[in-house]
């Protein structure tokens, strides 16, 4: 019985003959997501075409050796006895006179004349063919046409976007004219073809200031610099260990994106220091033994690989079930192909993969890549000629209105933007979803906290933020507005434990929290939505059942991590110059302030370092400089003076 093809790929393998009917000289281009079957569509459309023209003659450039050889094999697995050859100096064959040459541009580029006439030449990995005509690509392309001017082309590639021209069908100078056929990751993993894909935040983060661009993307240079400091690969490698060791969901096979050769090379020496094995890959490993260490990879005899621009295309490891980003890029492209390695299951599809033991990917982004191009099936790419700055406009995720960029909170609908992610310091990595969407999971609440939100010329709300792990997720509750958010506010309300007279202002909403009225949320149910996550369930306990054993034993506080990041990033003078900062800001608050609000015990001489004992419930006590609210509010304990509205005090 012959190979049936998925229904998308039956789809893609048709979509060419259609588009030439109508547009013989146009050059199409198919879009499939890695682990999407791109070699089992291209071996479909070699074999149907001959098979309707059995006179053509058609050649399969790519640009490294693995997807020839893949390629290839697809190819003979599906037609055995296929007229077909390969051309590459790095396979040691070079055949000229097959129907079907599957060959590496590297080595095909100045043999066009020995091919004769080809009626379709066929691209993988299209997005890397550069709208130079001077480029290996464009010489080979110009030589053929020469001899057949009527020559077809067909793209096929995971990622239809280069980082310096935008989409590959877009600018005067494109190769390819449409785009016939296109899946999502995102629809390929609901259909169980792909394995889902989860991220967690990190602690480490890596400090880009002053780091260059050229090309479009990072210094090489100045970004191995930045990154490759051993306090910051050990942190790293301690981070990616704990995440792998986690009882619920052991990861067992590792893969390291990193930013040179020399990073690849000390992230190897840190986990081996720990005791698992583990290879670097990079462009002057030897060809045998890079060979060897990926199929004893494959296999599961090496627990880790690390790769400094190498594992980004044709790298078919479906075991990977941990993905740790090392390597900041400004590519859109790069970073759709990275997170793509992790998405193929061990099987024929999701069922069979987690019987195989693998039922998602864990993506590990130390580098801030998802918060700079987006969720991975929603990822945003530059238009040509745009530059590689951000619009001085953006469009709000939640309404789609285009408002000012440099707005944090949307003047239609509310919605709460995030902070600018190039801060030099910040106290996690980014805690961005990998996809837009994700199944809503239940996470452990360690703080809840209230805070007066202000809106300038509109009317205040509250934030609640909750706390869980390094991570905080916030919701918004409106007790003196009017209409919807007023009846969300009151089913909240009651939901807490609060009855059915919900105040009408901040001020009551905040005396009662302090108060402790209302239940305490001990877990938050969080689904991703673009590029955040929104809450959409609570499970409640009693009054105050969160107690300060929950929470404060298991994490520094959020001032000592940012004195943390300093000295990985090799400051100590400001580490202990900002921790003196703290210390003294506690103390002159410890001053102000006898007793904590709603308690009967004094706050600890540290308010911020490690070990303190902070309330649970907090409430911010002081208004914003343009507040405009009941100063009684803001005469207690705590005086007037303002503190960072988003930092706890």
């Amino acid at each position: 019985m012959g190979l049936v093809l998925r229904k998308y790929q039956r789809d893609a393998a048709d979509a060419p003959y259609g588009y030439w009917e109508k547009k013989p000289q146009g050059s199409p281009l198919i879009v499939l997501p890695t682990g999407g079957g791109k070699s089992l569509v291209l071996g479909t459309i070699c074999q149907e075409f001959i098979g309707s023209e059995p006179t053509t003659r058609m050649i399969m450039a790519t640009h490294v050796k693995e997807l020839v050889a893949q390629n290839f094999a697809e190819l003979l697995g599906i037609w055995p006895f296929a007229p077909a050859g390969v051309y590459a100096a790095s396979l040691k064959r070079k055949e000229v006179h097959n129907q079907i040459t599957f060959g590496s541009i590297q080595s095909m580029f100045r043999a066009a004349h020995k091919f004769g006439s080809i009626d379709v030449l066929l691209i993988d990995e299209a997005h890397l063919v550069p709208p130079d005509e001077a480029t290996m690509y464009g010489k080979f392309i110009a030589a053929l046409r020469e001899i057949n001017p009527k020559m077809l082309i067909l793209g096929l590639t995971a990622t239809p976007y280069r980082i310096d021209s935008g989409l590959l069908t877009e600018g005067d100078d494109a190769l390819f004219d449409d785009i016939i056929y296109e899946i999502t990751i995102k629809e390929l993993i609901d259909l169980g073809y792909l394995c889902p894909l989860v991220s967690k935040a990190t602690q480490t983060v890596f400090d880009l200031k002053g780091v260059g661009r050229s090309g479009g993307d990072f210094k090489p240079g100045a970004l191995q610099a930045a990154v490759d400091k051993h306090p910051i690969t050990e942190a790293a490698v301690k981070e990616v260990i704990a995440f792998a060791n986690n009882n619920e969901h052991p990861r067992r096979s590792w893969l390291f994106f990193c930013s040179g050769v020399d990073h690849a090379l000390h992230v190897r020496d840190e986990v081996r220091r720990h005791g698992y094995s583990c290879e670097a890959i990079h462009g002057e490993t030897d060809p045998g033994d890079r060979d060897r260490w990926i199929e004893e990879f494959k296999a599961g005899k090496i627990t880790a690989l690390t790769n400094a621009n190498v594992l980004t295309t044709g790298f078919n490891a479906p075991r990977v079930d941990l993905l740790a980003m090392l390597r900041p890029t400004e590519s859109t492209a790069l970073y759709v192909q990275m997170v793509g390695r992790g998405t193929r299951c061990m099987g024929k599809d999701i069922h069979e993969s987690i019987r195989n033991g693998k039922a998602d990917c864990l993506i590990l982004d130390f580098s801030g890549n998802v918060r700079r191009h987006g969720p991975v099936d929603r990822v945003t790419v530059r238009k040509p000629g745009k530059g590689a700055g951000e619009a001085p406009v953006k469009e709000c995720p939640e309404c789609h209105s285009l408002i000012f960029a440099g707005l944090r909170e949307c003047p239609d609908c509310g919605h709460i933007f995030e902070r600018d992610v190039e801060k030099n310091i910040k106290t996690t990595a980014d805690a961005v979803p990998i996809l837009s969407t994700s199944k809503p999971n239940w996470v452990k609440v360690n703080r809840r906290t209230f805070y007066r939100h202000d809106k300038p010329g509109g009317t205040p709300s509250i934030r609640v933020e909750y706390m869980c792990g390094f991570t905080a997720h916030k919701e918004w509750i409106c007790p003196e507005h009017q209409g919807y958010a007023r009846m969300k506010f009151e089913k909240w309300w009651r939901e807490h434990g609060g009855g059915d007279d919900a105040p009408f202002s901040i001020a009551a909403t905040m005396a009662a929290v302090g108060n402790k009225v209302l239940r305490e949320t001990t877990e938050i149910m969080i689904r991703a939505n673009g590029r955040h996550y929104e809450v959409i369930g609570r499970k409640l306990g009693a009054p105050g059942v969160l107690t300060q054993d929950n929470f404060v034993s298991l994490q520094p506080s959020r001032e000592e991590i940012v004195a943390q990041n300093y000295e990985l990033n090799g400051k100590p003078e400001e580490a202990a110059r900002y921790r003196a900062q703290v210390a003294a800001r506690a103390s002159a608050n410890d001053n102000k302030c006898p007793t904590m609000p709603g308690t009967n015990r004094a706050p600890a001489a540290k308010a911020s370092m490690p070990g303190h004992t902070k309330p649970v419930t907090q409430l911010r006590s002081s208004a914003p400089w343009h507040a405009k609210a009941d100063a009684d509010v803001f005469a207690g304990t705590w005086g007037r003076h303002d503190l960072d509205d988003d930092i706890p005090f």
